[in-house]
């Protein structure tokens, strides 16, 4: 109750040029606001988000989620309910209630997202404990998506809503925000409740040769932009899980070149002890010669070379390859780095790498002009000396980063996709290799958000491999659909098991914390009045 007779605004409200006093309402009633000659009367009307099961989500400590299931009206009977779904109850004086209201979504940068249609609010007895003068009324369950063609299908239309980890969904009536809910992973896991959690990701889309075309867009622009948007996808889509990759210029992309030979494989594919033989290459203008001793192994000589180069003032180091099927031992990757750049390794004028008739040396090169030579059932475990070749020339270092790829083709054969997962011995970790119609493919395989699931879920594998087919499923083995009937979703259970494997607690963790709300968020943030 203001008292005193202001002889200015600035008097009352404490700064210049502001004319207006915000009301904020803490608990649904009636209050009288009094001044020197005038009497406003306030109605506040509460707005409480309820989860499906009709347990109320706290606005300033939980979240909403992305659905995870298909709308009501598709799913077969004694499929799961939609548990991410909420609904809004308004509860205050009775006679003071809005018959409708509208749900809104933003980006996490408070940019607009979605705008649902007109959500009625229908009369429904009021919770226990409820004041016997106050009345209630419920929208119906409003799903979450990030997925447009979910979005825009008929059976969802009037009752999904565009949303994005780390935006906000609110809850509009007469034009004014009642209330909102930050949108985060799964609220019950085994777990507990899924916040958001970041995933360090970076693009590289590689031309076909040196200074040569793109693989996707027409121009460089066009590729960057498209790979930031295929990132962006991936990031929606597991975001029903509470991950995300970045936003906006947060993203690292860029175009790079096939690198140049800058790697021996000591050993090749097969990994074989030497005979006797010796071994000839040229760095630049040093040349490098090495005498094989009988029962040499591969490993051996990788650490005579290595050591070599190191002498010779290079950045070089060796890089351990596990054993394949049909090999004799494992084999040994041998990397040569410049200070500004790469530095090149080629064969010693016409005398050949290796005169070991057992052990056997190959140059790492980068031939995209016929297609990337990809793994298979005999070598997937090490990948080909041509993956592993562009995979570690922009490798950063960094164990905790996903590396993805975006190549024009892989070499005869079908395959839009692949992934190195994390593993003991394993020759190349976190990264992804996608092609031209991997991207292309769009909706009908979401390549990268699947490709990016086996590294999180460090699983090889599918569950369809060994379990019932579910062509809905993101991680499905073989589904290709653009419909809202695609491979799209993702379970409860492969979100626990993401965060076990590569969250905090995991030995190399790909996903780190990153909060929905600031550490002390403002106590107006947890109001969920309505001035009416």
């Amino acid at each position: 109750v203001v008292r005193d007779r202001p002889r200015s605004p600035d008097q009352v409200l404490g700064r210049r040029g502001l004319g207006r006093v915000g009301v904020q309402g803490l608990r649904a009633g009636r209050a009288t606001l009094e001044f020197e000659r005038a009497r406003v009367e306030v109605t506040v009307v509460e707005a409480r988000a309820l989860a499906e099961d009709g347990t109320v989500i706290d606005l300033a400590r939980s979240h909403a989620s992305l659905s995870r299931v298909l709308p009501f009206g598709l799913r077969s009977r004694g499929s799961p309910h939609d548990d991410d779904a909420a609904s809004w109850l308004v509860l205050g004086p009775a006679g003071s209630l809005p018959m409708q209201a509208t749900l809104e979504s933003t980006r996490p940068d408070g940019t607009p997202l979605d705008r649902a249609v007109e959500a009625p609010l229908s009369p429904l007895p009021c919770p226990e404990g409820t004041p016997d003068s106050f009345a209630c009324r419920k929208s119906p369950p409003i799903r979450a998506t990030a997925d447009p063609i979910d979005r825009r299908h008929p059976e969802a239309l009037e009752h999904s809503l565009l949303a994005e980890v780390g935006g906000r969904i609110a809850l509009v009536v007469d034009g004014v925000e009642a209330a909102s809910l930050r949108i985060g992973g799964p609220r019950s896991t085994r777990l507990g409740p899924i916040g958001r959690f970041r995933g360090k990701v970076r693009l590289h889309v590689v031309r076909i040769a040196p200074s040569g075309a793109v693989p996707i867009g027409g121009d460089e622009e066009s590729a960057l932009e498209m790979a930031r948007a295929e990132l962006r996808v991936a990031s929606n889509l597991w975001g029903q899980c509470g991950i995300h990759f970045g936003y906006g210029s947060d993203v690292f992309v860029r175009v790079v070149d096939p690198p140049p030979s800058q790697l021996l494989a000591i050993g090749c594919d097969l990994g074989l002890p030497a005979s006797g033989g010796e071994l000839r290459f040229r760095v630049g203008s040093r040349p490098g010669r090495f005498m094989l001793a009988p029962g040499e192994s591969p490993v051996a000589v990788a650490t005579r070379v290595t050591e070599w180069l190191e002498a010779q003032g290079m950045n070089a180091s060796a890089h351990l390859n596990p054993r394949i099927v049909p090999g004799a031992r494992r084999t040994v990757d041998v990397m040569v780095r410049g200070v500004a750049g790469f530095s090149r390794i080629d064969t010693d004028g016409a005398h050949p790498l290796s005169t070991d008739p057992t052990l056997r040396v190959c140059l790492g090169e980068v031939q995209l002009s016929d297609g990337l030579t990809h793994f298979d059932d005999f070598d997937a475990m090490a990948g080909t000396l041509e993956e592993r070749s562009l995979l570690r020339a922009y490798d950063d270092g960094d164990p905790a980063t996903i590396e993805v790829f975006i190549v024009p083709s892989f070499a005869q054969s079908g395959r839009i996709g692949e992934s190195f997962i994390f593993g003991d011995g394993a020759s190349v970790e976190n990264s992804v290799i996608l092609d031209r119609a991997g991207v292309l493919a769009g909706a009908r395989s979401y390549a990268l958000a699947h490709e990016l699931g086996h590294i999180l879920l460090d699983m090889p594998g599918h569950p369809d491999d060994y379990g019932v087919d579910q062509s809905v499923l993101l991680m499905d083995a073989d589904a290709a659909d653009p419909t809202i009937f695609g491979p799209r979703r993702l379970t409860v259970a492969e979100c626990e098991r993401a965060l076990i494997q590569s969250g905090p607690g995991s030995p190399v963790p790909l996903l780190k914390p990153w909060p929905l709300f600031d550490p002390a968020p403002k106590a107006a943030r947890a109001a969920g009045g309505v001035r009416r």
